[in-house]
């Protein structure tokens, strides 16, 4: 009988673990080994296919002391592999389309670890000498893609000590924060002898510039970081306003200017509007040339949040749905949704580099005046250097590589939608304008009786019973189909004018997984009228009208 070691703590183990490697036939090394050479592989064989309840796992990570005595690698490595990989979810599944999730390049893997092992900070650069400069060169390269300056212009500004063209972030809602931060702060400036709200606070500031509130405007299917953006700021939920949309999900422009000028004659300042550049449940582009009008008429700030939708300036061939962007004040892009980088890596870009200055913060140890410390235009503090990965990406995919990787996308959001149109059970709901699109499971015969006129009509109280069975249904066919295992779709709640602007529980799928394909796609549909004709909700509530 073997007998089991007990791992133990000494001065000993605690500097090999610091310098020595697992051996070559250790449970790590192998796992190491195999992501190395097959990550698709190691991730199918190795996250089960049946989804185990969450209460479940909850059963694994219950002990809520810190272990006394240390555990061998090997022995923690094998309970990483059954008790949280397992029942990882696998977003670079080809048939996992619910989320802005994706597969990731292979050659990110390696640099990966070898932007760990460096463990560079970048809020200083004492501890990330040339990952400062290479991160300005990053945010300088996003810049001109989105405002196309001369070579002068970022030959001035790119690492310049006292100005920022942009700073990276963790995500969209530190991005969209930072923005509106330097929103804020812009009008609400220093003026004679009030030294600005930095110094003196909102309430001072609200008093010296006769405002009797703030206000930021956007679009209803804007993203709820942005609702965070106005509490922490101090502007209040209440005036993060959110105004109608069309029947195409973009922001309603005529509406938006009515609501400003109402507030206008309340008192209330209108700090910023942001205009939308692909929305999260529908991928939809606000009509950003019409916002910078009207930002330009209210005199405020222009921003937009086109964390899913900014990547697609890398494509010439699509870039015109985003025109109007090179006009904002600011733009926030998220680098690990249609960049295809790990998670973690947002940015925010400004127009005018100076921009920053208003947010712009020192300390005697780090941070000192003059230095070309990037933590000083940052809200975040200590950070990795995600933009070596950006750079990576932006080397080795190149613009022609994106571009085609962007068109892709949208041309099979376009089959999806076709697919489903000639399908007699399914519906769009939201056509793709990016590579986003709704939809949903509608019998035909169901489609035909709520759309029945005169004396074939239903009555008001038949069809809300069906709307509320069809929005039942939906739920159920998501989460049976996201709990067998095979494929993955989202599900959202909308107000499509189709159905009166009454709550439509929809399908949502996301294709911007280079590794998606047609037959993938007509087998996810395929998949769920199965689930469909074998729900109970159906059986019990719809089978009647057939």
């Amino acid at each position: 009988m073997k007998i089991k070691r007990n791992a133990v703590a000494s001065e000993e183990s605690l500097m090999r673990i610091f310098t020595a490697p697992e051996a070559p036939g250790s449970t790590l090394n192998r796992i190491e080994q195999e992501i190395s050479s097959n990550l698709v592989g190691f991730l199918n064989e190795n996250i089960a296919a049946i989804e185990k309840p969450l209460h479940e796992i909850e059963k694994d990570f219950q002990a809520s002391q810190i272990p006394e005595q240390p555990t061998f690698v090997s022995d923690h490595a094998n309970q990483i592999m059954d008790k949280l990989v397992a029942h990882s979810v696998h977003t670079a599944a080809p048939s996992f389309i619910g989320h802005m999730t994706s597969a990731l390049p292979h050659f990110v893997l390696p640099l990966s670890k070898l932007m760990v092992g460096l463990n560079q900070n970048l809020v200083k650069i004492e501890t990330s000498k040339a990952f400062t400069p290479l991160e300005r060169q990053v945010l300088g390269m996003m810049h001109h893609l989105v405002y196309g300056q001369d070579d002068n212009f970022y030959q001035k500004w790119m690492h310049s000590a006292k100005n920022s063209l942009g700073a990276f972030c963790s995500g969209g809602t530190i991005a969209n924060i930072s923005a509106l931060w330097i929103a804020r702060n812009r009008l609400l400036k220093a003026d004679g002898d009030f030294k600005g709200i930095t110094s003196d606070g909102v309430m001072a500031a609200m008093l010296h510039y006769g405002y009797k509130g703030l206000a930021v405007l956007v679009s209803e299917r804007a993203h709820y970081s942005l609702g965070k953006a106005a509490d922490v700021l101090g502007v209040g939920r209440s005036n993060f306003i959110a105004i109608e949309t069309d029947n195409d999900n973009k922001v309603n422009v005529i509406a938006m200017r009515s609501k400003a000028l109402e507030l206008e004659s309340q008192g209330i300042k209108v700090m910023a509007i942001v205009g939308v550049a692909g929305t999260t449940e529908t991928g939809n582009i606000d009509p950003l040339n019409a916002l910078a009008d009207l930002s330009e008429e209210l005199d405020c700030h222009f921003h937009v949040d086109a964390a899913w939708g900014g990547a697609t300036l890398l494509s010439n061939n699509n870039r015109h749905l985003l025109k109007g962007v090179e006009r904002a004040d600011s733009i926030t892009i998220d680098a690990h949704k249609q960049m295809y980088v790990p998670m973690g890596s947002g940015l925010v870009l400004f127009k005018n580099p100076n921009a920053s200055n208003v947010i712009e913060h020192h300390a005697e140890y780090i941070l000192r005046k003059g230095s070309k410390d990037l933590g000083s235009h940052t809200l975040e503090g200590s950070r990795p250097g995600m933009a070596m990965l950006v750079h990576a990406c932006l080397q080795i995919i190149g613009r022609e590589g994106y571009e085609m990787l962007i068109d892709k996308g949208i041309e099979k959001a376009r089959y999806f939608a076709d697919l489903i149109k000639l399908s007699n059970d399914f519906e769009v709901v939201t056509e793709p304008e990016l590579c986003i699109l709704t939809y949903r499971y509608v019998p035909e015969k169901i489609k035909q009786l709520l759309l029945a006129e005169g004396k074939d009509a239903l009555d008001e109280k038949t069809k809300l019973e069906i709307y509320i069975a069809l929005n039942r249904l939906t739920a159920s066919i998501q989460k049976r189909q996201r709990e067998q295992g095979f494929s993955f779709v989202s599900r959202t709640r909308l107000t499509p004018s189709q159905y009166n602007k009454l709550p439509t529980v929809v399908f949502r799928v996301v294709l911007a997984n280079p590794l998606t394909s047609e037959p993938i796609l007509q087998d996810i549909l395929e998949e769920q009228k199965g689930l469909a004709i074998s729900d109970p909700i159906f059986k019990k509530y719809l089978n009647k009208y057939l």
